[in-house]
């Protein structure tokens, strides 16, 4: 089943299952910066405190992008 199809350098949700899967990461990335940017004194505070939890978010998103889209279903292309 395909949940992503590429859209020129990123992927777009084509299924309910990528859809899930896109909202619950930008939730949590967004739940993350209220949590951080509350207690943060400077723009480099929310960076430093971001960083960690929006990085993994972002990769492991696109590793499953890029296994669910067109391309990682059918490697033939």
């Amino acid at each position: 089943m395909v949940w992503f199809k590429p859209f020129g350098r990123v992927f777009r949700p084509v299924s309910i299952a990528g859809w899930v899967r896109s909202l619950l990461a930008l939730g949590f990335c967004l739940d993350v910066f209220l949590v951080v940017d509350a207690k943060s004194h400077s723009v480099s505070d929310t960076f430093y405190g971001v960083f960690p939890f929006w990085v993994p978010t972002f990769l492991g998103w696109i590793w499953v992008a890029e296994r669910t889209s067109e391309r990682g279903v059918n490697p033939t292309n």
